[in-house]
């Protein structure tokens, strides 16, 4: 694979440095985080590290082939990841009662997360494609059809909360386009009618996480304690932290899945108030240097993929970060560069890789 020299001449240092920056505090987060953990588990961060490294693989690759090209097999990308959806329900392992996970040569992996990024791209496709037709109430079968077919497979696993994340996102990339009025109002009124309906379809535990986020007290040691305990971690680090390895709930095994859903409790709890508040700095100055670049893309599919890669940073963030401090359910939403897992880092490094691609291809463009 070769990469044009001019697009090394334009290399994006900020975006990667941004991601390879919080990344780096992520990896020092989680070694706290698995430090009393069960036996093998206290190597987390040496894992994350390993994900580091074949998401910068990934990230490469990403910026090496033209968005262009990526774009013309958009819909071949979408099947495929449909295809690895289905294949969940035959061939994946069960985990805490969900279905998500499909093992390939010897690696697991979320085919949803995988799903985030390819809604992205479709999207882009789709909208750039009808773009100069206009975007009309009779476009949103088809839109509802593409975002319809992995919103009820990924319901099915059960998982909620990645499901709601791909509405989310494609809502954000609907009304940035610029979509009629009557689409628009179809579009949230279909969510709105729909909505209620989800209730029916979830699993019990699910429904038990929505009471419990309007009432944690009513059920302290049972579905209440995740969120209860994560409050408790992130108020008592104070201004300073209690310090690394040093965090009681951390430490001390109170706070459950604190490695990935939770890990920002970890950071807050042994990091404080100024701990926090440059690490949301970090994530500030990635999704305005996202949305620069969305901004300044040089076409319309470019900016189109810059500003969906942005809002699956900027959801991701805010709806961890929400979860754990009370104000959203417990949705197992990780956050972006900074929780535990594989499937997660390596599709939000190849989102940046594609955010750095439509950066540097604008000089080429503009030529």
């Amino acid at each position: 694979m070769k990469i044009d020299r001019r697009l090394l001449a334009h290399f994006d240092w900020v975006l990667p440095g941004l991601v390879l920056l919080i990344s780096g505090i992520g990896i020092l987060n989680l070694y706290s985080a698995g430090y009393n953990l069960s036996a093998g588990r206290e190597l987390l961060y040496v894992k994350q590290m390993f994900w580091i490294l074949l998401g910068l693989i990934m990230m490469i690759i990403a910026f090496s082939v033209d968005y262009h090209i990526i774009m013309r097999h958009a819909y071949l990308i979408y099947a495929v990841t449909v295809f690895l959806l289905l294949l969940v329900f035959f061939y994946g392992n069960m985990t805490h009662g969900s279905q998500r996970w499909l093992v390939l040569w010897g690696f697991s992996f979320q085919p949803s997360e995988l799903m985030k990024l390819s809604i992205i791209i479709v999207m882009a496709r789709y909208f750039n494609d009808n773009f100069e037709k206009g975007y009309k109430l009779g476009n949103l079968t088809t839109l509802l059809i593409i975002l319809g077919i992995p919103f009820l497979l990924i319901v099915k696993q059960p998982d909620l909360g990645t499901a709601m994340f791909l509405l989310i996102l494609v809502f954000c990339m609907v009304i940035f386009v610029g979509v009629s009025r009557k689409f628009l109002i179809c579009f949230i009124s279909g969510g709105i009618v729909f909505t209620p309906l989800c209730w029916f379809l979830i699993k019990d535990y699910q429904r038990e996480r929505i009471v419990t986020f309007l009432n944690p007290e009513r059920d302290p040691f049972g579905a209440g304690y995740h969120i209860i305990q994560s409050i408790i971690a992130i108020g008592s680090g104070g201004i300073l932290g209690k310090g690394i390895l040093k965090g009681t709930q951390t430490q001390l095994k109170f706070l459950p899945e604190q490695q990935t859903d939770f890990v920002f409790s970890v950071f807050a709890e042994e990091w404080g108030f100024l701990g926090v508040f440059f690490l949301l700095l970090l994530f500030l100055a990635l999704i305005m240097w996202g949305l620069k670049i969305a901004r300044r893309s040089r076409d319309f599919p470019g900016t189109l993929i810059a500003f969906g890669v942005t809002m699956l940073f900027l959801w991701g963030i805010l709806i961890n970060i929400g979860m754990v401090i009370g104000i959203l359910p417990v949705v197992g939403i990780p956050l972006p560069f900074f929780s535990y897992g594989g499937s997660s880092m390596i599709v939000l490094m190849t989102g940046a890789g594609l955010l750095m691609n439509v950066s540097m291809r604008r000089f080429i463009l503009q030529r």
